[in-house]
């Protein structure tokens, strides 16, 4: 740039004249910036709340599946008791049988109360883990559809 053009150019503001002007916000820009403020506060309120409700969710759910689990393990673990217990039994009465058909009847009965007791333990376990389990993802379930109906999203 000559001498004569630097000399005609305007000189550039000052920052502290700058940062002194007033600009004036139209009033639509000043409310629509307030309601945009006021609903990112309220989403956030919204978000906080859902999140901590989750984390309490979770936290049931592992709570509720252990106590389940080592329900079901106890249940287990007395019921290969039983059956132990069963077994003792069968073989003190085998001892004293006199003849091989009293024996074999013996053994018969044992077998079938066996696969008996076998088949209502199974059932008796599977419906107590189905238990275990709806009971566990309850409390996310209900959480996720607590959320749902909670949380919209503005229009």
């Amino acid at each position: 740039m000559t001498a004569k053009a630097k000399a005609a150019a305007p000189a550039a503001p000052k920052i502290e004249d700058v940062m002194a002007m007033s600009i004036e916000v139209p009033t639509a820009v000043r409310e629509f910036a307030e309601k945009g403020l006021e609903q990112a506060k309220d989403n956030y309120a919204k978000m906080k709340a859902a999140a901590e409700e989750a984390t309490d969710a979770v936290e049931d759910t592992f709570s509720t599946a252990s106590k389940g689990v080592a329900d079901f393990n106890l249940r287990a673990i007395d019921m290969a008791k039983d059956n132990a217990n069963a077994g003792f039994d069968f073989f003190k009465s085998l001892v004293g049988v006199k003849t091989v058909s009293e024996a074999i009847e013996l053994q018969t009965n044992f077998a079938r109360g066996q696969y008996e007791n076998s088949v209502s333990q199974a059932k008796e376990l599977t419906e107590f883990a189905g238990d275990v389990a709806k009971k566990s993802v309850k409390p996310v379930a209900d959480n996720v559809q607590k959320a749902f109906k909670d949380f919209k999203l503005p229009a």
